[in-house]
């Protein structure tokens, strides 16, 4: 049985922090926490795919961190196979799958890990990481603890993918701010070897370019000496 007022609060509390600025890593650490308090788990994580590979990104416990970095490591185990396959995988005991994942098994059983369930995170088609439950106890993964754990799962992923898109957004701001620049200080450049040499700016802009290519430097590098230093051209 699921803590409701918990899991409510949890919610709550995301959708006022995700529209905001924030750090991915404290994010999806706040949130593994809530996933385990409001489930009453031992640990709770979430891995990411990179290029294929399942990589560690954050966990509750020392425990599941292991746990964690085992299934990174050897690239197997049930978050490998919800990433694989897309399904929630449920297990009960991982003693009762030593024959389907025997270091896994034998790794969590060490680690006093005995439930464990693999939530996908899902973009759309694409499956992007995995949120990771673990009990020190067998469990029977209830359709309400996958439902609930889901819900919490898509809230990881918004986490992600937002963090992206802004990353994507403050590159794209930054390279046209790159160009602007580029383009005031070519067109100062452009002006004053115009009004050195007496010519137009297009002959001018060609004196520029002819320099920056018989020096293999970038036009940008060529006006700002330009501009800066007075290069004759």
């Amino acid at each position: 049985m699921y803590d409701q007022p918990l899991f409510l609060q949890t919610l709550s509390r995301f959708a006022v922090v995700l529209p905001a600025r924030y750090d991915v890593e404290a994010a999806l650490s706040e949130l593994t926490e809530s996933v385990a308090a409001v489930l009453g788990l031992s640990g709770s994580g979430v891995t990411m795919a990179k290029e294929g590979r399942l990589r560690f990104v954050t966990a509750v416990s020392k425990a599941s961190g292991e746990v964690e970095g085992h299934q990174e490591e050897e690239q197997a185990g049930p978050c490998r196979d919800a990433y694989d396959t897309g399904q929630v995988i449920r297990v009960r005991d991982v003693r009762e799958e030593s024959g389907r994942w025997p270091e896994f098994s034998a790794n969590a059983v060490r680690l006093c890990v005995a439930g464990v369930a693999g939530i996908p995170m899902r973009l759309a088609d694409e499956i992007i990481g995995v949120l990771n439950l673990y009990s020190q106890e067998p469990r029977e993964w209830s359709d309400e603890d996958i439902a609930v754990a889901g819900v919490l799962a898509d809230v990881a992923t918004s986490y992600v993918v937002n963090a992206s898109k802004l990353r994507q957004q403050e590159q794209l701001s930054e390279q046209l701010r790159e160009a602007l620049q580029s383009r005031v200080v070519i067109e100062q450049a452009k002006g004053i070897t115009a009004y050195k040499h007496a010519i137009s700016v297009d002959q001018a802009y060609q004196l520029m370019r002819s320099h920056a290519r018989s020096n293999n430097a970038s036009l940008r590098l060529v006006a700002e000496a330009i501009v800066a230093v007075g290069l004759q051209v």
